[in-house]
């Protein structure tokens, strides 16, 4: 047993033996972990990944006149301003107010460019009061003009994750990068057997209080982060998805650009990455097998991104060791991985940490109280009008036809049932293509026959489970007028336009104003 007095006193002394994480490893498979607590003081972490439910709260003191800010932009990115007169605070998700700039220049950029030393545009608008009466401010400042910016990060360091795959023939933009279709690609976020939170798998050091290494600078926990989670399934005493969280604060004047980089997941929006180390200081053969756990030994849950639900299916278990190979076995299927972190900064990081440790610059600080290690199941957001699935609509017998069938038979029924679409099935009733009264109209006017040369193949459907609202979304995305209704077989069931969504949300508005 050593206590965290003992070892900063080794610190000092520039007696303390500090590994990283990926080192305790080997040394815990060689020696055993009773052996390695008796030689190993310190461990370190890292991790640099995307951490989206990052932001500041910044001070931009008082202008003369002075000003009560209602709303504030730096570089056209609203910040929060619902505080007092000139505090706000800035997320890295928020995106430009700019369409032109849209996505790709938000929150986490303006943060990123703060801590560069870059000027930045500031933007203020106000109502007026007695002892505030000046209504517009523009400016620029920089990090070192303003009186404080305080990193504070609601939920970061996610304890294992899930792994992100997609079985549709759609291509999907998500937090989880670009995913393509038909499992055409694996993405995951997290450094393994470096990650901070595996390391210490029911919080034995970590907790309100710890010192820790954030963007290149001293930073703190000050909690469980929003989401944490402690009842989950475990395997080595490590959960297989996400489950614990991290509150971060940490002084943006004195963090380092080379440990932070904003980005844009494309199609879906900003976040920042951000870099930190947790040391975890060994106290006892317990806490020295858990830093000792292997790439091999995490497991992680490769899932379905595909089915646009809270709870998503898991396609198989996998581990950290596989995804590092850069390649996996899904369905008979040899899949590529690529994470979305970087292991490369997260060494650096763990290396650094313990760089300062040795040189006896970073001590180690003993929580006020251990983060919560039971307890804490996350509830759902409870819907009192619960979605509309596809499968309550009001649906007419479907007009189907065959790949073999003849164009003119298939105008006929067009214009026969007063439809725009015909699904093309096989004999079982599974989708194959699909065709609209314009493609049959292109085909006569170019003398073409055959429906094999007309239908479309790949082909944007509905599922019966689906909630209609996330299929009027697919309806704009892909600016079509209907699609395909199938059941989990494949089996065609009926079409859904946006016709039929208009018609709904009428109803809807008729009995009271809701929406879908």
């Amino acid at each position: 047993m050593k206590t965290i007095n003992e070892i900063n006193q080794k610190i000092k002394d520039g007696d303390a033996v500090v590994v990283t994480a990926s080192e305790m490893t080997e040394i815990v498979a060689e020696s055993g972990p009773k052996e390695a607590a008796r030689e190993v003081d310190v461990v370190t972490t890292g991790t640099f990944g995307a951490m989206c439910s990052s932001g500041a709260f910044l001070n931009f003191g008082h202008s003369d006149p002075p000003i009560k800010m209602a709303r504030t932009y730096l570089n056209g990115v609203e910040l929060y301003s619902g505080l007092a007169a000139v505090d706000a605070y800035i997320g890295a998700a928020q995106p430009n107010k700019d369409p032109e700039l849209g996505l790709d220049y938000g929150g986490a950029h303006v943060i990123e460019d703060l801590i560069k030393g870059k000027e930045i545009e500031l933007v203020a608008e106000a109502y007026g009061t007695d002892c505030y009466p000046l209504k517009h401010v523009e400016t620029l400042i920089t990090l070192d003009k303003l009186n404080q910016a305080i990193m504070v990060n609601p939920r970061n360091c996610y304890q294992n994750y899930a792994v992100a795959v997609n079985s549709t023939d759609e291509t999907l933009y998500t937090y989880m990068g670009t995913l393509l279709p038909n499992y055409g690609n694996v993405t995951y976020s997290s450094a393994g057997e470096l990650s901070p939170l595996i390391n210490d798998p029911y919080f034995q050091t970590i907790g309100f209080g710890t010192r820790i290494f954030l963007c290149g600078t001293e930073g703190y926990i000050v909690g469980e982060g929003t989401q944490h989670s402690t009842d989950v399934e475990r395997k080595h005493g490590v959960p297989t998805t996400s489950a614990g969280t991290l509150m971060l604060k940490g002084d943006m004047k004195k963090m380092k650009p080379e440990f932070l980089k904003a980005a844009t997941m494309p199609k879906y929006g900003p976040t920042l990455y951000v870099g930190v180390g947790i040391p975890i200081p060994i106290l006892n053969e317990d806490i020295a097998a858990s830093t000792g756990i292997s790439d091999e030994d995490i497991t992680c849950k490769v899932v379905d991104y595909g089915v646009p639900r809270r709870e998503r299916p898991v396609v198989k278990e996998t581990n950290y060791k596989e995804l590092k190979s850069g390649k996996i076995e899904i369905n008979g299927m040899e899949v590529p991985t690529s994470p979305l972190s970087s292991l490369k900064k997260a060494i650096i990081i763990a290396e650094e940490l313990k760089r300062l440790i040795e040189k006896g610059e970073f001590l180690l600080t003993s929580p006020i109280y251990r983060l919560p290690s039971k307890g804490y199941t996350l509830r759902p957001l409870e819907i009192r009008k619960p979605s509309i699935l596809v499968r309550e609509l009001e649906s007419k017998p479907v007009i189907v036809t065959h790949p073999d069938e003849n164009i003119k038979d298939v105008a006929r029924k067009l214009v026969e049932n007063n439809i725009n679409h015909i699904p093309v099935v096989d004999e079982k009733g599974v989708l194959q293509g699909i065709v609209t009264s314009w493609d049959i109209a292109d085909a006569v006017a170019k003398g073409k026959t055959s429906l094999r040369d007309v239908m479309t193949r790949k082909v944007i459907i509905a599922r019966e489970d689906e909630p209609v609202e996330v299929v009027a979304r697919r309806i704009d995305k892909y600016d079509i007028s209907g699609l395909p209704i199938v059941d989990s077989n494949n089996k065609v069931k009926g079409i859904i336009t946006a016709e039929d969504i208009s018609r709904l949300v009428g109803k809807k508005m008729d009995r009271g104003g809701e929406s879908i």
